[in-house]
């Protein structure tokens, strides 16, 4: 899982580090805000009204759910734990909010928190980005503030001041999760047997 608060550079980290390993799997998400200068549905989001993300809140159908500035975000559970249990990665893009629950439901899950070099950095790149009216950059970075207090609850904290430097980091990250007791049993399942290694208990 990525964490971030808005403007921290963690969907240009994602992008990157999924043009390098073609082979993880990115969670797309829900969401009831409108998509931005070239996203595209089904790439990028899932967007839907917030009657369609009500219902799938309300069917169970969604790992993992929240409101963030005003709109809702949510990961659809189909397909997550089928992959997981096959030993693939599922890189998921993610709020505190959701990072929490998905931790609830799959401890093992590991989480990176995104930080910027400073405040005045964040704010630069929200303005850079020029997706935003002045009031929602200033509620970005309102939010920002009480969005740091949870990387503690992260596995991992990355500062994004040097973008390459940054993905390098996450990329190493990546490449230490591979190497951990589980996910190198769902991989070499047969060799593990072989060699009389007793299985990992599924996830909850």
């Amino acid at each position: 899982m990525v964490v971030a608060p808005s403007g921290a550079g963690k969907s240009s980290l994602v992008n990157a580090l999924l043009r390098q390993r073609p082979d993880i799997r990115l969670s797309i998400s829900c969401t009831t805000r409108p998509p931005r200068p070239g996203e595209s549905d089904g790439q990028h989001y899932h967007f839907v009204t917030v009657e369609e993300f009500e219902r799938l809140r309300d069917e169970d159908a969604l790992l993992e759910w929240a409101e963030v500035h005003g709109n809702f975000y949510g990961t659809p559970r189909a397909g997550i734990l089928e992959a997981t249990q096959a030993g693939s990665d599922v890189l998921l893009e993610i709020d505190w909010q959701g990072a929490r629950q998905v931790k609830a439901r799959f401890p093992e899950a590991i989480g990176v928190f995104i930080l910027p070099p400073s405040i005045e950095a964040l704010e630069a790149r929200l303005n850079q980005r020029g997706q935003d009216e002045p009031h929602v950059i200033a509620r970005r970075l309102l939010a920002a503030g009480g969005e740091f207090a949870h990387a503690p609850e992260c596995e991992y904290v990355i500062i994004n001041q040097h973008f390459s430097a940054a993905l390098a980091d996450l990329d190493c990250i990546v490449s230490a999760a591979r190497l951990r007791f589980r996910s190198q049993a769902a991989r070499h399942a047969g060799l593990f047997s072989q060699l009389g290694i007793p299985p990992v208990s599924a996830p909850r």
